[in-house]
């Protein structure tokens, strides 16, 4: 029987709460936080380590639309779910489909109340499932292309919900890798994969400095087009169908000169109101498209 925890002072529960709120425990514990079945689930599916789940049994069961099946250990009869059958003297959570199933047989397995799940939750609607999970070591060594890749380069971005939607948008477009360069918020910070409904799990995606990626693009033949409103062509008016990164600053400043003097092009929106800057999540979603409209039509 897994553990049951109700009181929110639980040191356990104090652990996940730091790995949710600060960058440092999460580096010093190599952990960090998944909350809901979905998100999870690309967690799973992209060959993460679970480390420790959390689940509230009668949250999860209330929004899949069942009842949790009673305890009956000593019972040789098998319960299907997602995964395949699973004994009924397995641990409450182990029975649960999906996932949470998958996980729950590789991690340490706690249950919790409702009253503790409400302060480990941080978005309404997760189906009472919380994971830490081990963090990878993601290197931009690592990242395999394939002929004539679909990159985006993302500098200095600061905003997590900004860098969890351009990761949504390069999963739908089917970019090949996002780096992201100097940053300044980390790549498992909660707010960010929540915002990339886990799209940081599958999408190819490492953090490094400016020059480092600059050296990684050039070596492999990949043209930079820098996202830039001064000295400028029109975004649809450059070729996307070879390799090519698309390369975008912060809102506020804008791409640093390491990108304006390597790049190959630089590319411009059109702006026709009065304001002169796009989110950069909607300026990724605009030039990411172009470049599967470029190579949908040869």
């Amino acid at each position: 029987m897994p553990e049951l925890i109700t009181s929110p002072s639980n040191p356990k529960i104090k652990r996940l709460l730091a790995l949710q709120q600060k960058s440092s425990a999460r580096r010093e514990a190599g952990l960090f936080v998944v909350e809901g079945r979905r998100e999870l689930q690309h967690c799973i599916d992209a060959g993460f380590t679970v480390d420790t789940l959390f689940v509230c049994p009668s949250l999860f069961n209330a929004l899949q639309g069942g009842q949790l099946p009673p305890e009956t250990s000593g019972c040789a009869g098998p319960l299907p779910s997602d995964d395949g059958p699973l004994p009924l003297t397995m641990p409450r959570v182990a029975r649960f489909p999906g996932a949470v199933a998958t996980a729950a047989g590789q991690a340490k397995v706690f249950e919790v109340s409702e009253e503790v799940y409400a302060k480990m939750a941080m978005r309404e609607g997760t189906e009472g499932v919380v994971a830490e999970v081990k963090t990878p070591e993601r290197r931009l060594e690592d990242i395999v292309l394939p002929a004539n890749p679909l990159v985006v380069v993302l500098e200095r971005v600061e905003k997590p919900g900004n860098l969890g939607a351009v990761l949504r948008s390069a999963d739908a477009a089917g970019a090949d890798a996002v780096l992201v360069c100097d940053p300044l918020t980390d790549l498992w910070n909660p707010n960010l994969i929540r915002a990339s409904i886990g799209a940081v799990f599958t999408v190819p995606c490492a953090a490094c400095a400016s020059e480092a990626a600059i050296a990684f693009l050039k070596a492999r033949g990949i043209r930079i087009l820098t996202a830039q409103l001064q000295d400028s062509s029109l975004y649809y008016d450059c070729d996307m169908t070879g390799g090519t990164a698309l390369v975008m600053g912060t809102e506020a400043t804008g791409l640093t000169p390491v990108w304006r003097s390597a790049a190959d092009a630089h590319i411009r929106i059109p702006m026709l109101g009065a304001l002169d800057s796009l989110n950069v999540s909607v300026s990724a979603a605009i030039l990411l498209f172009e470049a599967v409209r470029q190579r949908q039509n040869g």
